[in-house]
């Protein structure tokens, strides 16, 4: 396979799991900021979103201010001048699918043109709160489209592996920053820890990764902070924990080493890292310092994209 098409099957899997992800941010988001005063943050939860997305430095530099509920949507969902805006998002994933459109099925690339030309009838300080979910639906469902038509169409080659690598390396990225941003951003420094609060926004959370119903299919009891960490970290049946992401990126990685005849430097670091996860335990996680394990999670991640890029799509 040619590099530059690995590389646009990369990034096109990327992008479409991006624009789902900064859609859950922001249902999460909107649902924080209908509680009432009593049962909210003393923080701002559209500036947690922007964190937890990646994307705050670069809202103060367009904006200069505090974000609103109206510009942190804006900015998140539509604004050129986010790369990783929702709507920069599909453009992007659309035009990398149609530089590799023959590596496609033809459900992939429907998938992908019809969110495109969808995508048009949604525009900047149009949505209030039910167009706005309708909007997040619309994200999400192309998303699950997309990803569901790649796994039941695409032959298992390296266009797939490659395709799955772009999947796994964002939506890892985006489990330890939004962990990292519950922990530093959204709780206030006077909040106990378990008390109402907590609860609500550990919910939200876990809402925003599909996983409320799991953790209590798991845990059997009430929330709590370190075992929601521990099912988005550690446990390897939860489809967006680290060690699921980290599973199927050490396999898909070990399936392109095989059929080019050669490993290197990617597959020994998804290995370790792999490795590093399924040795860890919570308690020792929370002993050590959650923001420490995660902000150190989230360099190997991204040193781990690099390494893809320079052994396989330059």
């Amino acid at each position: 396979m040619l590099s530059r098409t690995a590389d646009s099957l990369f990034w096109l899997s990327r992008y479409v799991e991006r624009a789902e992800n900064t859609a859950r941010i922001i249902d999460a988001a909107a649902r924080l900021a209908t509680l009432p005063s009593g049962y909210g943050a003393s923080t701002n939860e559209w500036e947690s979103a922007l964190s937890a997305s990646g994307t705050l430095a670069a809202f103060k530099e367009v904006y200069g201010e505090e974000p609103t509920p109206e510009s942190a949507i804006d900015f998140l969902a539509f604004s050129p001048a986010n790369p990783s805006s929702i709507k920069s998002c599909l453009e992007t994933a659309r035009f990398n699918a149609r530089a590799v459109r023959t590596a496609l099925t033809a459900e992939m690339w429907e998938t992908i043109n019809s969110a495109w030309l969808e995508l048009k009838d949604y525009g900047p300080g149009e949505l209030d709160l039910g167009q706005l979910s309708d909007f997040l639906r619309f994200v999400k469902r192309t998303s699950l489209a997309f990803d569901g038509s790649a796994y039941r169409t695409m032959l298992r080659n390296d266009a797939y592996w490659f395709t799955r690598l772009g999947v796994f390396v964002e939506r890892s990225d985006a489990t330890a920053r939004l962990l990292d941003v519950k922990y530093h951003v959204l709780l206030p420094p006077e909040a106990h820890v378990g008390g109402g609060i907590d609860y609500f926004q550990w919910s939200a959370v876990l809402r925003a990764v599909s996983a409320q119903t799991s953790y209590h299919w798991v845990y059997r009891q009430s929330l709590k902070p370190w075992l929601v960490a521990d099912l988005m970290i550690l446990n390897s049946q939860m489809p967006r924990s680290l060690a699921a992401c980290y599973e199927s990126l050490t396999r898909n990685l070990d399936q392109i080493a095989h059929q080019y005849g050669r490993q290197g430097a990617s597959q020994r670091a998804a290995r370790s890292t792999y490795m590093r996860l399924q040795n860890a335990d919570i308690d020792s996680i929370i002993a050590g310092g959650l923001h420490e394990f995660l902000e150190s999670f989230v360099a190997e991640n991204s040193r781990l994209g690099g390494l893809i890029a320079e052994q396989y799509l330059v």
